[in-house]
């Protein structure tokens, strides 16, 4: 009597460690999966902002600025493209692409209206380009976060004993949401010669000495002042051999 009763501790041990090793990670997974799709909605409603505000900024521009029809055409095709593949699901390589070519299309735009003074003192025109402008700082945060949680669900999908629940009920790795931006990645220039030298002094690789004014060996602090001892300066030698 007494060995059956072990044996059913230990069966229940089993069986409760078991349940352990997939209930808690099978929730856990839950939980962040949830988190991750709330996320996601943050980032999508702000990119359907930008969806909307792009047509009326485009019918802005189109009354200044004629001569950007092929810019404008390619724009409201990428917001369309882009729209199509909006249906609340999770972001794909495709739509991660279209959207970061959508930002970099408006974002030159703005900067080529820089160059009609009209359509810049146009009071539609700055009202859209700030809102747009705050879209695009919404965009942003909401990406990071997204991606962060991103990280800690693809974490848990590939690591054990969670791997184990993920890979029995299919929890499949989540896409990170990138939006490449050249600029970003571009290596700034920086000219070291111009950088803490100032006139009068060599720099390197110049070729030329250093400018140095009169009197600035023997006094480099500055002009004798009056009380300062002179040197006695010696009196000219005479060409009669010094008879008077």
């Amino acid at each position: 009597m007494g060995g059956l009763l072990i044996v059913l501790i230990v069966v229940v041990i089993l069986v409760l460690v078991g349940l352990g090793l997939f209930i808690g990670p099978y929730n856990s997974l839950v939980r962040l999966r949830n988190t991750l799709q709330e996320a996601w909605r943050q980032v999508d409603v702000e990119l359907n902002r930008r969806y909307d505000l792009i047509p009326n900024l485009v019918e802005t521009v189109k009354g200044y600025a004629t001569h950007e029809h092929n810019t404008l055409s390619d724009i409201i095709s990428l917001r369309n493209q882009a729209r199509q593949l909006d249906a609340g699901a999770m972001p794909t390589q495709e739509r991660s692409a279209i959207e970061s070519q959508l930002s970099g299309a408006v974002g030159n735009l703005i900067v080529t209206a820089e160059a009609y003074p009209q359509l810049k003192a146009d009071a539609g025109f700055r009202q859209l380009a700030d809102q747009l402008a705050q879209t695009e700082d919404r965009i942003a945060n909401s990406r990071r976060y997204y991606n962060a949680v991103v990280g800690n669900y693809n974490t848990k999908v590939e690591s054990f004993p969670s791997n184990v629940s993920a890979n029995m009920f299919h929890f499949e790795k989540a896409a990170y949401f990138q939006l490449d931006d050249p600029a970003m990645r571009a290596t700034p220039q920086v000219n070291f010669g111009e950088i803490g030298y100032g006139s009068g002094v060599q720099q390197p690789g110049s070729g030329r000495p250093p400018q140095i004014q009169p009197g600035q060996l023997n006094n480099p602090v500055g002009p004798p002042q009056v009380g300062d001892q002179q040197s006695p300066q010696p009196e000219p030698r005479r060409q009669d051999g010094g008879q008077n």
